[in-house]
């Protein structure tokens, strides 16, 4: 089951030296809050996903060094090294003696990341939203990274025409067609995977809270054909001009979180809330375990000062199938230490 083997670290965050064996099914490093316990997640999901869930490469080299290095061995005898250097500024990542300056696709694992900022989604903004279902989506299937990025480069052309006083209709039209052909895909694959958590998120969250209510997540972006897609576009020009930016489109698309037919945010208590997003974390690691045929590395970041003794309790059972790396400032109960910072 166990998927990391030993973590090594070298100038990263506020590490000199580290070192930390994950030779159980749960690690658990404890430390003050700025000890660089979350630098131990970062390295790890850098190796297993390549690239960081909090900043730039410069950001991450320790203060007044010029380079930093994260060594992870694995279980199945392979070793990732990331290596990042300023002078020359040159970042690369080598696996078995062979190096690249992106970690390849086929070498990317499933990571489940669970930051104590992911409690208070349901209350969070629409790009914060879309950000961490996107994050979802792009380890689900590449070819959601890949439509993305295209859509997004379309996206930015168009609104650096709108931004122009001599703008027409006509300028925008490639530009609008793109935006239709993969707008639609997107939002194609957004609808699909919403529905395949809607399959369980009511029945893991009653499991959590032992009562029957409801609840979903409703994507707010309609099924409509390329035609359609387009013509809204085009529809949207004068408005568009006028605010010099794209105001409709995939871009722009929200996730509204339902409890027993209501928006959760504003009927569902504190709570309900968190137990709503421990169902959903438990969803998306299965999620990953079924599209990709692996199971996915469960990291928890301090999560537990923003949970009590009951969700915790679910929240190790429920990923008990899964290799676990957990920061925190305290010890919970019935639980051994790995490492303390």
């Amino acid at each position: 089951m166990n998927i990391i083997k030993r973590v090594r670290l070298k100038n990263f965050r506020c590490h000199d030296e580290f070192d930390l064996d994950c030779d159980r099914p749960v690690t658990l490093i404890i430390g003050e809050n700025g000890s660089g316990k979350t630098s131990v997640l970062e390295a790890i999901y850098m190796a297993l996903r390549g690239k960081s869930f909090k900043a730039v490469d410069r950001d991450i080299k320790r203060h007044e060094a010029d380079f930093f290095r994260a060594e992870i061995d694995l279980y199945d005898a392979r070793k990732i090294i990331i290596r990042y250097s300023e002078q020359p500024l040159r970042k690369e990542f080598e696996i078995d003696e062979k190096k690249t300056t992106r970690l390849p696709k086929k070498n990317r694992y499933p990571v489940v990341l669970f930051e104590p900022n992911n409690i208070y989604l349901i209350e969070s903004s629409p790009s914060r939203r879309r950000d961490y279902f996107d994050e979802l989506y792009k380890q689900i299937n590449d070819g959601y990274t890949v439509i993305l990025g295209k859509y997004n480069k379309a996206l930015k052309q168009r609104n650096d025409l709108l931004k122009l006083e001599t703008v027409t209709k006509d300028d925008l039209f490639s530009w609008n067609i793109l935006c239709a052909q993969y707008g639609v895909k997107l939002r194609e694959f957004r609808n699909e995977t919403i529905k395949k958590i809607n399959k369980y998120i009511t029945e893991n969250y009653q499991s959590i809270a032992k009562n029957d209510d409801r609840c979903s997540i409703k994507y707010t972006g309609k099924n409509i054909s390329e035609n359609e897609y387009l013509k809204e576009l085009e529809d949207c020009f004068n408005k568009d001009r006028a605010l010099g930016y794209t105001t409709f489109g995939v871009h722009r698309d929200d996730y509204e979180f339902m409890f027993n037919g209501k928006n959760a945010d504003g009927s569902a208590s504190r709570g309900e809330m968190r137990s709503i997003i421990l169902a959903l974390k438990f969803i998306e690691a299965k999620i990953l375990e079924q599209e990709t045929g692996l199971k996915p590395v469960v990291l928890l970041d301090d999560i537990f000062s923003e949970l009590d003794e009951m969700r915790q309790k679910h929240l190790i059972f429920n990923f008990k199938d899964y290799q676990m790396v957990i920061t925190s400032t305290n010890v919970p109960a019935d639980m051994q230490v790995n490492k303390n910072l």
